[in-house]
């Protein structure tokens, strides 16, 4: 996991190339050009959309995880709750998980081996592969949330 401000992404480049582009891109220009609609910057290898949604409680959603692909999160409107935890801590759901997506799905609690970080407009979050992320957590009520993420193959 990797956290930050938007304004200063750029100090993290050198981890991978798609990463460093997309870490350039996290411009206030940029986030509002991004619509719900998939936008493929570099193919499968390096995409972005923006996701329309309401946070929810934990007994709503799921951690999931990636194994060929990382995630940069940016929420530009809102405020979510994420928790991020090793996927060895969680119980796999068969069920919500999609190998050939490269997506698998997790429930469990895991108060002490978990982080819990607030996303809130001008901070990014980037979850690597292993890194199992429960997204969609409200803080206080439901709430409306617009985010950018970015999908970043490391292959």
């Amino acid at each position: 996991m990797l956290a930050g401000y938007n304004h200063e992404a750029t100090r993290y480049q050198g981890i991978h190339p798609r990463l460093d582009r997309a870490l350039a891109l996290l411009t206030p220009e940029f986030l509002a050009s991004v619509g719900t609609e998939t936008r493929y910057l570099d193919g499968k290898a390096l995409y972005v959309t923006r996701n329309l949604f309401e946070t929810a409680p934990d007994s709503e959603t799921f951690f999931e995880a990636h194994r060929r692909y990382l995630d940069i999160h940016v929420v530009v409107k809102g405020a979510e709750r994420l928790e991020i935890a090793h996927p060895s801590l969680l119980t796999p759901d068969e069920e919500r998980s999609n190998p050939a997506g490269d997506f698998y799905a997790y429930s469990g609690r895991t108060d002490a081996e978990r982080q819990t970080i607030v996303l809130r407009p001008g901070f990014f979050l980037v979850a690597f592969p292993d890194d199992a992320h429960r997204c969609r957590g409200m803080l206080d009520a439901p709430a409306p949330v617009e985010k950018v993420v970015f999908k970043i193959c490391l292959e």
